[in-house]
């Protein structure tokens, strides 16, 4: 037994020498309401996911989740976020020191992470799988044909570790090109140090959409894994993952029922009682939060509904050119589904 106190007590040191808090006490919306802003870890240079436009603004479906959260907790955007960057490797050390206040970053929700880290994943923003891009000039046309390639791959991620799977699977050797940074990674890629890059196909889809001739690659068919991404939160403060997940539930739900960003105003008119309870019409559901009770209407309103979001940053009419496809609505065959707003 004091063996056992010993090797908590130095795991809990050694924890805090890092910085590093394994549970939230559950202080986050306080803190972020004195604040006056939530401080959002992302991406940074993920085309239709997270990365500032020419003018500097903030585009993307992480960065629209987390605009989701903001509009919830203060009502308006009005500078309510300070987005801070991350690679791969420094996202989940940012939240647990709390360096940020939440995740946005394509994170996927494992067993391991969810249990491990100390983080919470609150609802799945985006289902994704790993997939391969190469250069059309290789005539490659199936993932099994990459037998002795170099791949360009994120180091300490799923993506690496469901990567090293899937050729030691089919028997094929392969070697890594590994760099932390997204950009950095591509860039290597489309100056020939590695044959391929394996990442998400939605990420694969932006860095297509921004090589330089995007053109010249292709995405092979084969998806080898289950890549579902979400908000990520510390874990113990159960309010605000309860926001954070409602956020996200908000825009779906309000998908469901017909509410756009340019109907929600006449909606608030319905007789619907589900509609009445969404929108705060009909009080409880705001209260139930700690939050307004206008606060799904707020979010609809200044950020859209699930398909505005989606279809505005990664849909068929953008350069990713993505399907819903697992994104649809439960109804359309898809997986997005919300709980009833009551």
């Amino acid at each position: 037994m004091k063996r056992w106190k010993s090797l908590l007590v130095g795991c809990t040191l050694v924890a805090a020498s890092a910085g590093i808090s394994l549970a939230d006490n559950g202080d986050t919306l306080k803190s972020v309401m004195d604040k006056g802003y939530i401080q959002v870890g992302v991406n940074g240079d993920l085309f239709g996911f997270g990365k500032a436009d020419q003018k500097g603004e903030w585009q993307g479906l992480d960065v629209d989740t987390a605009r989701a959260v903001a509009v919830a907790v203060f009502g308006d955007l009005k500078d309510r976020i300070r987005w801070v960057p991350l690679t791969a490797k420094t996202r989940f050390t940012a939240l647990q020191s709390k360096e940020i206040d939440l995740l946005t970053r394509n994170a996927t929700m494992t067993l391991g992470r969810d249990t491990s880290l100390g983080l919470d994943f609150a609802q799945v923003n985006y289902y994704d799988g790993q997939g391969f891009m190469v250069p059309k000039a290789l005539g490659v046309k199936s993932a099994k044909e990459l037998a002795g390639a170099t791949v360009c791959v994120l180091p300490g991620t799923t993506t690496e570790q469901n990567a090293a799977d899937f050729f030691r699977s089919n028997k094929m050797e392969w070697k890594t090109v590994t760099i932390e940074s997204t950009a950095e990674l591509a860039q290597a890629f489309y100056a020939g140090r590695c044959d391929v890059i394996t990442s998400d196909a939605s990420q694969l889809a932006g860095l297509r959409a921004s090589a330089p001739k995007p053109g010249d690659y292709t995405i092979l068919p084969e998806i080898i894994s289950k890549e579902p991404l979400a908000p990520v939160v510390r874990h113990g403060d159960n309010q605000w993952k309860d926001i954070v997940n409602y956020a996200v539930f908000a825009m779906i739900n309000a998908e469901e029922l017909g509410i756009t960003s340019q109907n929600v105003d006449e909606m608030l008119k319905s007789e619907n009682p589900a509609i009445q309870r969404f929108l705060g019409v009909s009080p409880g559901n705001g209260a139930a939060l700690g939050l307004d009770e206008k606060f799904a209407y707020n979010i609809v309103k200044q950020v859209g509904n699930y398909g505005e979001v989606f279809e505005r940053n990664v849909g068929v009419n953008t350069p990713l050119g993505i399907e819903r496809g697992l994104n649809a609505l439960w109804t359309n065959g898809g997986l997005m589904y919300s709980p009833p707003f009551k």
